[in-house]
């Protein structure tokens, strides 16, 4: 994907970290280790933002965060407005398995859709921690 500037920053400003792994744009961010960051694997409980750009494995990426921001971004399956999302494999997004509260207790919740999409397609998505 290249570049990636989320739809709406809500003023929040991106960091940067080191990659522990090749990361594409516009694509979940995890923590992986002491100082590093992944891509996202399926239900993640560490996902920390949304890469700004691609990076090779130990490069320095910028991270994008997710409280407060509305991103948009591929997703791995069919999305429904209104509903909490998660990390889905190769960092891209999930509905939650069962509700929003579900999701938040198992630590999986990401963010609300504000979009329906038939995947794959970009949906937007209110970030939350």
């Amino acid at each position: 994907m290249a570049d990636y500037s989320p739809v709406y920053s809500g003023g929040a400003v991106p960091w940067t970290s080191t990659t522990s792994g090749a990361v594409t744009g516009g694509t979940l961010a995890a923590i992986s280790g002491s100082g590093t960051v992944a891509t996202a694997g399926a239900a993640s409980t560490i996902v920390c933002g949304v890469f700004a750009h691609d990076a090779a494995s130990g490069a320095k990426v910028t991270i994008w965060p997710l409280e407060g921001v509305i991103h948009e971004i591929v997703s791995a399956n069919n999305i429904t407005q209104g509903g909490g999302v998660q990390a889905a494999a190769s960092g891209q997004i999930d509905p939650v398995a069962t509700s929003i509260a579900a999701g938040s207790a198992a630590g999986t919740l990401i963010g609300t859709a504000l979009t329906t999409v038939t995947a794959p397609a970009k949906v937007r998505f209110q970030g939350r921690r």
